[in-house]
């Protein structure tokens, strides 16, 4: 079966914030009520971080969100897959591939020029298929401070 992707809308706000909710949990790190909020405003159409719903056959299969930046190492602007998930009883079946395809394509379409994402340790199928698909491990260290709560 092909993914498609289309942008997300407002009235996608529940689809989105309900797989987002999944995805975290199922990440283990579940969303707290700043991210619920920014998913809400994410798919009310932010520039700086466009949501497409990933649909098969019409109905929802997942979703990824693209985060825009600026790097004077890469070149201009660059972008971080934010979140990409796809429906637990999708998975299995090539869909995966499909999804960062469709991301990397999207990202090009809004003019990013290097993409970055994360990915847990533990999860060593994703680490495989981002790696299949062209991404190179940097052996950085993705490091985080929160200098502002809501």
């Amino acid at each position: 079966m092909t993914l498609i992707a289309r942008r997300a809308t407002p009235e996608d706000a529940p689809l989105l914030l309900q797989m987002a909710r999944d995805f975290h949990i199922e990440d283990g790190s579940p969303l707290d009520a700043a991210g619920e909020a920014t998913l809400t405003h994410v798919a009310a159409g932010e520039p700086l971080a466009p949501a497409y719903i990933l649909e098969e056959n019409g109905a929802a299969a997942g979703f990824f969100i693209l985060t825009l930046g600026y790097s004077v190492e890469n070149g201009g602007t660059d972008g971080f897959i934010d979140d990409i998930y796809l429906l637990p009883g999708l998975r299995g079946r090539g869909l995966g591939k499909q999804a960062v395809a469709l991301a990397i394509k999207a990202a090009q379409e809004v003019g990013i020029r290097a993409l970055l994402l994360e990915v847990e340790a533990p999860n060593q199928r994703a680490y495989n298929l981002y790696r299949q698909m062209g991404f190179d491990d940097t052996q950085r260290r993705l490091l985080r401070m929160v200098i502002a709560e809501t």
